[in-house]
């Protein structure tokens, strides 16, 4: 009773006591065990993706977005000394599963290079296949709204930039 006093009045054992609540216990996660030093393993994969992504030519769409989004995740990972920080800055679940996702993301890495998407050359056909198969009942389709009548109104009026004198003009509603 007496020492738990002392540590929890301040010093070294109030440091000793915020430092053992930031180990993480569980993931809540079947199958996904902690990683102790989950920061660290982040900040090593974040670097490795982002020397790995260098192989993918500089204009690809998919080489901005994993650069983007790496570099912000890194620089949040150095930034942060806490495993509970860098979940909540970042919002993308826990650090083990980021983890998870930052190897997922150099696998794929790996098969771009090797598939090359975008290696398609420009004068490339795609031949397109249409039928007549009926869509099943459980797939939504989506197919736009019909747009109001007063669009179709307003589009005249301005096609025809006149509006009849004892009618006010049409006005689309946002």
């Amino acid at each position: 009773m007496f020492l738990r006093r002392v540590m929890l009045r301040g010093g070294m054992g109030a440091m000793m006591m915020q430092a053992a609540k930031k180990v993480k216990e569980t993931t809540g996660i079947v199958g996904l065990d902690v990683v102790p030093n989950a920061r660290e393993v982040l900040i090593s994969l974040y670097t490795r993706t982002l020397k790995e992504i260098q192989a993918v030519p500089q204009d690809e769409g998919y080489r901005k977005a994993v650069e983007s989004f790496t570099r912000h995740r890194l620089q949040v990972c150095k930034d942060e000394e806490d495993w509970e920080a860098i979940e909540k800055r970042l919002g993308c679940g826990q650090v083990e599963e980021l983890i998870e996702e930052a190897q997922d993301e150099l696998k794929l890495i790996g098969k771009m290079i090797e598939w090359e998407p975008w290696g398609v050359p420009e004068d490339y056909e795609c031949e397109v296949i249409e039928d007549d198969t009926p869509i099943p009942k459980h797939v939504p389709q989506h197919r736009p709204c019909p747009l109001p009548k007063e669009f179709f109104q307003a589009l005249e009026a301005v096609s025809t930039e006149s509006v009849p004198k004892n009618e006010p003009a049409p006005q689309v509603k946002a």
